[in-house]
């Protein structure tokens, strides 16, 4: 009983008061938002205790190795009832923990604690997991969330962490993200099938690049996965992108690939886009021409802030419905608002004074004084 109640303490962030050091905690006015950062030599951990009550929740630990609470909890030991108790009625609903090095068992046994609440959304981020953990010995014991999201998290087992991860979660994540990965090299064959996953965020791995994403878009794993991002990955060639998404099955509605320095593919051979795919966003990618070899039709497509030096020619472009064209050097002051006949519409912004001459010939001709 007193190693459980050691874990569910270190759920908390608690182990032993110092009176003397200054509150790392602070609950806002509606007590709504707890955040702590123990970053102090010597942190009073029983300051978590402020953050009960809250719904977002933030812990920090300042940096520090956590090893030694190991000696001190059991991390396989099932709770008491009365410790369930508490989790349950704890409102925690978005939970972040950041800024520490921890040994696997323990962030494991964190998670199969967080099992029993209700939390919807976690966030690990600058974290070292040293070690590795045994499988839990029930399925899916950890939290029932909606969105996990990992930034500059690094793994003692390398490529099988996202197999590992997996193990403690259930079935039912909608929306990943994984920014600043160490790996994502994954071995697909220890991961398991993400039924529900229908986001997954990989922006920010500059490293990832289009060979590597075929590892990380592991084959038949994300069957009902609609939206993919990937601002920021080491991303060439849209054509390059297409074949990764081919070769993982992936029968995507959204694709961002802004915020990459991508190049026209002269030449490239042809490769069939996911065929329900009708948002493209291409923003922010150093462009100077539409590239070659885009899906035929889109709804939505996004070429916003390129360096496009004149107007795109509708052979040149898909069938669009909503075209963006916003920030291009080709664009003066007022910015055009031209249709096509392929179907390309462009939003367009007027001046008020465009529109008051508009409106005033419009009166002037429906009074007959122009033809």
């Amino acid at each position: 009983m007193e190693r459980q109640l050691g874990l569910f303490l270190l759920l908390l962030t608690l182990a032993h008061t110092f009176p003397a050091a200054p509150e790392p905690c602070e609950l806002d006015d509606e007590g709504v938002r707890c955040a702590c950062n123990f970053s102090d030599p010597q942190p009073n951990w029983s300051s978590a205790f402020l953050c009960i009550g809250a719904i977002d929740v933030e812990f920090y630990g300042g940096g520090r190795s956590l090893e030694h609470f190991l000696k001190r909890v059991d991390t396989e030991a099932n709770p008491s009832k009365d410790i369930t108790d508490v989790l349950e009625s704890l409102q925690w609903e978005r939970l972040t923990l950041g800024n520490a090095r921890v040994p696997a068992p323990m962030l494991f046994g964190v998670l199969r604690f967080l099992g029993f609440t209700n939390l919807k959304e976690l966030t690990l981020e600058n974290l070292e997991v040293t070690g590795t953990a045994l499988p839990p010995l029930l399925e899916a014991s950890g939290p029932n969330l909606n969105t996990l999201r990992l930034s500059n998290v690094s793994w003692a087992t390398r490529d099988a962490w996202l197999a590992e991860l997996q193990q403690w979660l259930k079935p039912g994540l909608k929306v990943l993200h994984i920014a600043q990965a160490h790996s994502l090299n994954f071995s697909c064959e220890q991961v398991r099938v993400f039924p529900a996953l229908a986001t997954l965020d990989l922006s920010n791995n500059p490293e990832l690049g289009e060979r590597r994403l075929i590892s990380a878009l592991c084959r038949s794993k994300f069957p009902a996965l609609k939206v993919l991002a990937l601002r920021n990955a080491g991303m060439k060639t849209p054509s390059g992108v297409c074949s990764a998404l081919a070769a993982a099955s992936l029968q995507l509605e959204e694709l961002d690939l802004s915020h990459n320095s991508l190049r026209d593919t002269e030449g490239a051979t042809g490769c069939d886009w996911p065929s329900k795919l009708n948002s493209l966003n291409l923003s922010y990618t150093e462009l100077e021409q539409v590239p070659k070899g885009l899906p035929a039709k889109l709804s939505v497509l996004d070429l916003s802030y390129n360096r496009l030096y004149r107007q795109p020619r509708p052979d040149e472009l898909p069938k669009v419905v909503h075209l963006s064209l916003t920030g291009n050097p080709f664009l003066d002051s007022e910015t055009h608002s031209e249709g096509y006949n392929s179907g390309v519409v462009v939003a367009p912004v007027r001046s008020s004074l465009a529109v008051g001459l508009s409106a005033t010939l419009a009166v002037l001709q429906g009074a007959g004084l122009f033809a």
